[in-house]
């Protein structure tokens, strides 16, 4: 029997669709409604820890907006884009009310909240004018839920004990997990058998001598 490359795929383009909200549900709503031009607040900043998502809704919100200014890690900002960003929201803020098509509106990020940040103090204060949401990582049973979705919808049935053993041997950055749940499906489509732990050990062993995941056991 030919077997199918066992190689990952692009990551699919971050969307508000595929955000996984967990306790961040108000958050989403707040970037959605910022990048439909329908929030009263013309400036929103994200804060979290890496793999909170904050990259990801930004991404999403970048697609829908073209009037959207977006900064991301604005804590490495060096001193033009700091004035870029500080133009942006003033910019947004003098134009206020839900925003037109042409409106300006700010979006940004950062791995801490405003008063943390190390910017200029004037450009700090602006990142607190809008909405400011702490973005909290997706507990294990979330991710193990989202495994289980996706797995789903890819037509495969994975398990609560094969959700766990992915969990507890790989990074659990969404990411990662659909790239492995990528992987775990072709290498079941190419030996015709079903996702189960001896299969997913199999499978992780052979990707990680290939230098394509990180090694089993390997997670932050």
């Amino acid at each position: 029997m030919r077997q199918l490359p066992l190689e990952i795929s692009p990551p699919a383009e971050p969307s508000f669709d595929n955000f996984v909200p967990g306790a961040n549900a108000e958050a989403l709503g707040a970037v959605r409604a910022l990048a439909a031009g329908t929030a009263a607040e013309a400036i929103v900043y994200l804060w979290g820890e890496p793999g909170s998502g904050r990259s990801h809704l930004l991404r999403a919100a970048a697609r829908v907006r073209p009037a959207l200014f977006v900064a991301d890690d604005v804590g490495g900002l060096d001193p033009g884009a700091q004035q870029r960003l500080f133009v942006a929201i003033n910019a947004a803020r003098a134009q206020g009310g839900p925003g037109g098509p042409g409106h300006i509106r700010v979006l940004a990020a950062g791995d801490v909240a405003p008063a943390q940040l190390e910017l200029r103090e004037d450009l700090r204060t602006r990142l607190a004018w809008g909405l400011v949401y702490q973005l909290k990582p997706l507990s294990d049973a979330e991710k193990a839920t989202h495994l289980r979705a996706e797995a789903a919808r890819r037509g495969l049935q994975l398990n609560e004990e094969l959700a766990a053993y992915i969990l507890t041997r790989l990074p659990r950055d969404l990411s990662t997990l659909n790239a492995v749940l990528d992987l775990l499906d072709r290498h079941s489509l190419a030996r015709q058998r079903p996702l189960t732990v001896a299969l997913a050990r199999e499978a992780l062993a052979e990707a990680a001598s290939r230098g394509l995941i990180p090694r089993q056991g390997s997670r932050p």
